[in-house]
């Protein structure tokens, strides 16, 4: 066997036993005509083949599956393999004992256990220290504790978002972090934010995250008959054409315990589930929850609410600084702190932050009984191993995307409000550029002027078009990311492509944005005189000015990514969204003389603006219009082919350089285990 320790299946029944024979292919997958038929909607219809090598061994080839193949809890194509290796197909597991294949299915009925998870910040500070617990199957365990006991950081480390530094967390006696890529889709998470997007009602919601987690090949009405399974045992039936938005505090925690039960977890974590409920609803919420442990899966919920902890099998109670201060059945715990409420122990923690909480718990009768004989085994440093290759996603790259853009354009039209002023807005700004008096427009001005053909209005023009394009793509998207990073979190987790992700979010706007910087030109241009011709479209000056300030809103858009998934709170990106379109007016060259002034040329290179209207004013020749210097045109303005492609050229690049930063900045949202 495989070093390691205690291997998992040891002392357990096979579900089933298949006999492998050499120069014969079984092929497993949910589609009856296979040799060994899984039903299970995370497994692909053609899933894997098993098949014999010259040399009389056996071998693991993945078939295109949706969902994957892992070897030992990593993701292979191809694989040899050997005696107790664990081959993981969806919820079931196969180990080869000589010629006889045996067939482990999760059905929930699971361990779960941590061991000395110890997880230390900069400086050395340990924020989670030695924390030792574990879950029998089909029960349901709450954790509570005063703020700073480290109760978030517990649940990051045994979820693997942020791996605990030192120690294990062991899903039926296999490693989480080390076979995370497997073992994610076993695992639900109900974050303490809602995983939904409010403005679609219960079923729309669960149908996109269904054709998200499911395979590509699982048939609709497959998917469907899976959502009214759960929307039927969490009572959801009645509220499903609901929108999430109109339902109560607790109804939306069942319908984000419900999107999370779509995969069949048999392992659910929840954070705070209670939190902001009444009475009533916090008592309906943790029924609920001993519900599902009773139907076969195991709960750990993290709870501020003491109210019902009668209803959970086993209590942890977390001391300040990160250490276990209890540990058993939750009647018992008030007797063993020696207080008759939980409001006395939560003041005792308070009162004597510096008592050695942990100490105490170890030398009790209730470690001996609940928790000796995991702190038994010797710690072990957490390392994460090294995936062999990228894990499967649910979907194919093309098939995400066009779920996430349907999803996303439901989204937005299910909220006629903001869809109404996003066509509003632009009309508002170029009815504002109209009225500022122009009486050449954007043409020459007379050739008797002041210099010659001058015309300081048209750059007037153009700057109030491009600032109002650069706010309106900016606001498109500053709030986008910072709304849906929890929802991005836990989808991510569960196999979201993250470029797919990103590539929805600017199609979408992108294609909203370039209409409005369409709507900003059709209402500010239509009065004015334009020029004669143009440098790429002689005869269609008034497009070839529109294509710029379009390709500025789109590049806005991308910056207002970046800030997007800057900012930790949604209120900060409306300041820093002002600060970005004051400085787009200050650097477009329309105020001051910007080639030749050390520093705010070169500074001006990384605005949008600057190349927009640079690209406008190529083709309305603006160093004839505004001629800040005799003799000292801006190279930028000249009115060539060659500028104009130049200026367009690095408008764009901005947003693609946009792209790749958001697409750096995303992985900070990711589990740990996950990143590349």
């Amino acid at each position: 066997p495989p070093a390691g320790g205690t291997q998992p299946y040891d002392g357990q029944q096979p579900t089933g036993l298949h006999r492998l024979a050499l120069g014969r292919v079984m092929r497993i997958g949910r589609a009856l005509e296979n040799d060994l038929v899984v039903s299970d909607l995370q497994v692909s219809r053609h899933h894997a083949e098993f098949r014999s090598t010259p040399d009389g061994r056996f071998e693991i080839v993945d078939l295109g599956s949706h969902n994957g193949t892992y070897v030992n809890g990593q993701p292979v194509r191809q694989q040899t393999i050997g005696p107790y290796d664990i081959v993981g197909v969806g919820h079931s597991t196969f180990r080869l004992v000589g010629d006889r294949l045996e067939e482990f299915v999760d059905t929930g009925e699971i361990s779960f256990s941590a061991r000395h998870l110890t997880v230390t910040v900069d400086g050395g500070k340990q924020i989670l220290k030695d924390v030792s617990f574990g879950a029998p199957e089909k029960s349901l365990i709450a954790v509570i504790g005063p703020s700073g006991s480290g109760k978030s950081t517990l649940l990051r480390a045994l979820t693997g978002y942020r791996p605990a530094d030192r120690g294990e967390v062991l899903y039926d006696n296999r490693n989480l972090y080390k076979h995370f890529a497997e073992l994610r889709q076993r695992i639900g998470l109900v974050p303490q934010d809602d995983i939904l997007h409010k403005e679609l009602t219960v079923r729309t919601a669960l149908k996109y995250a269904a054709k998200l987690r499911f395979p590509g090949d699982t048939a609709e009405a497959e998917r469907e008959a899976r959502i009214d399974e759960v929307l039927r045992e969490l009572k959801l039936d009645i509220h499903k054409e609901k929108k999430v938005t109109s339902l109560s505090g607790g109804q939306r925690k069942r319908v984000s315990v419900a999107l999370e039960l779509l995969t069949k977890p048999s392992l659910i974590f929840l954070d705070e589930p209670t939190s902001g409920l009444d009475p009533g609803m916090d008592r309906d919420v943790m029924q609920l929850l001993r519900g599902l442990a009773d139907d076969g899966r195991t709960v750990l919920v993290v709870t501020h609410s003491v109210a019902e902890l009668a209803l959970c099998d086993k209590l942890l109670v977390m001391a300040p600084g990160g250490s276990v201060a209890y540990f058993g059945p939750p009647d018992e715990a008030l007797n063993f702190f020696g207080y008759g409420s939980w409001a006395d122990v939560f003041s005792a923690f308070e009162n004597y932050r510096d008592y050695d909480w942990s100490g105490r718990w170890r030398g009790s009768r209730h470690y001996q009984m609940y928790a000796a004989d995991l702190d038994a085994v010797a710690p072990q440093a957490a390392s994460v191993q090294p995936r062999q290759m990228r894990p499967p996603k649910q979907q194919s790259w093309g098939s995400q995307l066009w779920t996430l853009i349907r999803r996303y354009v439901s989204v937005i039209a299910s909220d006629r409000g903001f869809l109404g002023l996003m066509l509003i807005l632009p009309a508002v700004l170029g009815v504002v550029s109209v009225l500022i008096p122009a009486d050449y427009g954007l043409a020459r001005g007379p050739a008797d002027g002041g210099p010659p053909f001058s015309n300081r209005d048209g750059s007037v023009i153009l700057l109030i078009l491009a600032v109002g394009a650069c706010f309106a793509g900016a606001a498109n998207s500053v709030r986008e990311l910072i709304k849906e990073r929890v929802i991005y979190e836990r989808e991510r987790a569960t196999g979201l492509s993250r470029s797919a992700y990103l590539m929805s979010k600017v199609i979408v706007l992108g294609a909203i944005t370039a209409l409005q910087g369409a709507i900003i030109c059709g209402i500010g241009l239509a009065p004015r005189d334009l020029p004669e011709e143009g440098v790429l479209l002689e005869g269609l000056p008034a497009v070839e000015l529109t294509l710029p300030i379009m390709a500025l809103g789109f590049t806005s858009m991308m910056f207002g990514l970046v800030i997007s998934s800057l900012v930790k709170t949604a209120e900060k990106t409306m300041p820093l969204l002002v600060m970005f379109a004051i400085v787009q007016v200050v650097f477009t060259g329309c105020l001051f003389q910007l080639n030749d002034k050390l520093g705010a040329e070169q500074l001006a290179w990384l605005m949008p603006s600057r190349w927009s209207v640079s690209a406008a004013g190529s083709t309305a020749d603006l160093n004839v219009l505004l001629p800040w210097e005799p003799g000292n045109p801006d190279p930028l303005w000249e009115h060539e082919l060659s500028t104009w492609l130049l200026d367009m050229g690095v408008l764009v690049a901005l947003g693609v350089l946009c792209g790749f930063a958001v697409a750096r900045l995303l992985r900070r949202h990711e589990p740990e285990v996950m990143r590349k």
